[in-house]
């Protein structure tokens, strides 16, 4: 089949979800830099692909779409054989719960957290990693009764949590007290397919 695009940036949690998910479906891919350095992402060129001006975005043979979610969606009702998204109406609100709180608590919490120390956003650190903090103590609690996030088997939902949980540490939000929330990293890690997302010497992360 003809490579997917993926319109990216390396260390962007929201790219790499769909980077990831990519590869654990082993579907051909593009690599497309977009350089949020330079301003790409709010050049005509690129808005002409995503309106909003941000990555990720996929062009699917003609099929152009935006939003990691939502392409995360995508691909698992188109390539994913039914095994990264159920069909049945619980399943599927299962995995909406985790999408919602990826778009929410992740994006407002680790992912905020992780702004300031790599990418220099001016954001209050204090609030921030105490907003993950309340995450993760909800996120290990659950993982302690389900090896996934939405049930027993992997879904989008741990894809769309996958990035930027992993590199909390990077916005000094220590993992050290949730051993759920490791184990589960670990066995994301563990999947055929696996990638990862380049880790940045910042905050608590002080090795790559």
């Amino acid at each position: 089949m003809q490579a997917i695009k993926l319109y990216n940036f390396p260390r962007s949690g929201h790219a790499h979800r769909v980077e990831l998910m990519l590869s654990l479906l082993q579907l051909p891919t593009e690599l497309i830099l977009v350089d949020l350095a330079k301003g790409e992402h709010k050049q005509a060129p690129y808005l002409a692909i995503n309106s909003f001006g941000q990555v990720p975005a996929i062009d699917d043979n003609g099929v152009v779409l935006a939003d990691s979610n939502a392409i995360l969606v995508y691909l698992a009702h188109k390539y994913g054989n039914g095994r990264w998204l159920p069909a049945d109406p619980v399943g599927a609100a299962r995995v909406q719960r985790w999408l919602s709180v990826a778009a929410g608590p992740i994006a407002f919490g680790p992912a905020a957290a992780r702004l300031i120390t790599v990418f220099g956003a001016k954001l209050n650190a204090d609030e921030l990693i105490e907003r993950s903090h309340n995450l993760l103590k909800v996120m290990d609690s659950e993982l302690g009764k389900t090896p996934y996030l939405a049930g027993s088997e992997p879904t989008i939902a741990d894809v769309a949590a996958y990035s930027y949980i992993a590199h909390a540490p990077e916005g000094n939000v220590s993992l050290d007290d949730y051993g759920n929330v490791r184990a589960w990293l670990a066995r994301i890690e563990a999947l055929p397919g696996f990638v990862g997302m380049p880790r940045t010497v910042a905050g608590l992360q002080t090795a790559v």
